[in-house]
């Protein structure tokens, strides 16, 4: 076996501590860091409280908190948009 086949085996076992696939805070913030924008314009924002196992909770802040469509925001913007970046991700709850 060559050094460079010893070094891609290693690195291949190690974890990766920064998969921007993997269910973390950081990579959630991440991806809600997209969807802000378009929250903020609506006078809006989103807060993670937890990630519990599978499950992101997170918070609806300003306008988005009180606002009729706040369900559709939830589950096909934030929920849809997080499923597609984590696949880890199972549903997104939203907590008062």
């Amino acid at each position: 076996m060559s050094t460079d086949t010893a070094n891609a085996t290693s690195e291949a076992a190690a974890p990766e501590a920064s998969d921007p696939r993997a269910l973390t805070l950081e990579n959630v913030e991440r991806t809600l860091d997209e969807l802000r924008p378009y929250l903020m314009a609506d006078g809006g924002n989103v807060e993670v409280v937890e990630i519990d196992g599978p499950i992101v909770k997170v918070r609806l802040q300003g306008a988005c908190g009180s606002c009729p469509s706040s369900t559709m925001t939830l589950k096909m913007g934030i929920e849809r948009k997080l499923r597609e970046a984590i696949p880890e991700v199972s549903e997104v709850v939203q907590v008062l």
